[in-house]
């Protein structure tokens, strides 16, 4: 977990709680944490029909917003005002708004909790911390942006995700998971859940188990691809794609293709390391060491010159997929001319 977050779910559970809260960013999955469990913690349950005020951005306007937290209690210490979605608030662009917010930041009530949720939307900007009104938050509460966690730190945050759950988890269950979902954390964390729900007391996660109850082809699915590739498989390899063709709505292309650069990329890191040894090159690659020997393994049937040519050509079927030079191509047959390049 992003140790700020951990440290605000912290001192939230402690009931360490801030008069104003301002948290944004671009993964929902922590967003909704942190306002989940002040909802738990900030209000005892008899109070919270009449002292907490859950709203939705599109529902109301900054101006409204204020009103709520310039309110008292009814017959209680406090109440609590969680704004959802907070982007979408209406006025949210005009100085007398950011004005009226910082006005508020700057002297909140005591008896209020202000929280505000916003979710970075595509091809938005999202919650500029240099501007006045954003900083009053940081100056008098808690100001937290939280970025989306990259690609290289999934497999870490599911072994975590399963440790706190008190759960074991095999280092090939984790990859599975990471690869197989991608980093939408909310499903990712919901798939866990489901399996937790189905093991057997003390039973690991492993990775037959995740393909049980995940349904993720045993046969069929990247890593499988991964091992007919390096062990140039032809049969196989193509029996794999051709499974994928006939299922392209559970295999996308992009995610494959982005899997397998990935791969090749790593591969290329491995035949560029100086230290040969697994501790080392596990730790330029960022993987558990338990995976290293399949990076050995394909580093060692194709020479760095090849490993080369298969990442360019990874990424001109990339292009390809998007319209780019051939745009007539089928999914199909530009994966099934990847593994030709990749295999000859």
């Amino acid at each position: 977990m992003i140790p700020a977050v951990e440290t605000l779910l912290k001192d939230i559970r402690n009931k360490r709680i801030a008069p104003v809260y301002l948290i944004h960013g671009d993964e929902p999955y922590y967003l909704d944490l942190i306002a989940d469990q002040l909802e738990k913690v900030a209000i005892p349950v008899a109070e919270k029909g009449f002292n907490q005020f859950v709203l939705f951005g599109k529902d109301t306007d900054v101006g409204a917003v204020i009103n709520y937290a310039r309110r008292y209690p009814f017959m209680a210490e406090r109440q609590l005002v969680l704004v959802k979605e907070a982007q979408q608030m209406g006025g949210l662009n005009d100085k007398s708004s950011a004005q009226l917010l910082e006005d508020y930041a700057l002297n909140p009530l005591s008896s209020t909790i202000l929280m505000l949720c916003f979710n970075k939307e595509d091809g938005k900007s999202g919650v500029d911390e240099r501007k006045t009104w954003v900083k009053a938050f940081g100056n008098k509460g808690v100001l937290l942006g939280i970025k989306k966690l990259y690609e290289n730190k999934l497999v870490d945050w599911v072994a975590d995700y399963c440790h706190k759950q008190g759960v074991k988890v095999s280092p090939k269950a984790c990859q599975l998971l990471a690869d197989s979902i991608g980093n939408d954390l909310k499903r990712l964390a919901g798939e866990i859940d489901k399996i937790l729900l189905n093991l057997s007391v003390n039973e690991e996660i492993s990775a037959a188990t995740v393909e049980r109850l995940v349904g993720i082809s045993r046969e069929y699915n990247v890593f499988e691809l991964q091992k007919a590739l390096v062990q140039r498989d032809v049969v196989k390899a193509n029996r794999i794609i051709d499974y994928f063709g006939r299922n392209p709505k559970d295999n996308p292309l992009v995610v494959i293709l982005a899997q397998l650069y990935g791969y090749f990329a790593k591969v290329l890191l491995v035949q560029s390391s100086r230290d040969q040894s697994e501790k080392g090159l596990a730790s330029v690659l960022g993987v558990n060491p338990f995976f290293v020997k399949d990076y050995l393994a394909a580093a060692r049937t194709f020479p760095i010159a090849k490993v080369a040519d298969i990442v360019h050509a990874i990424r001109r079927a990339d292009a390809r997929s998007k319209g780019i030079d051939c745009p007539t191509m089928s999914e199909s047959d530009i994966l099934r001319e990847l593994v030709f390049d990749v295999l000859h």
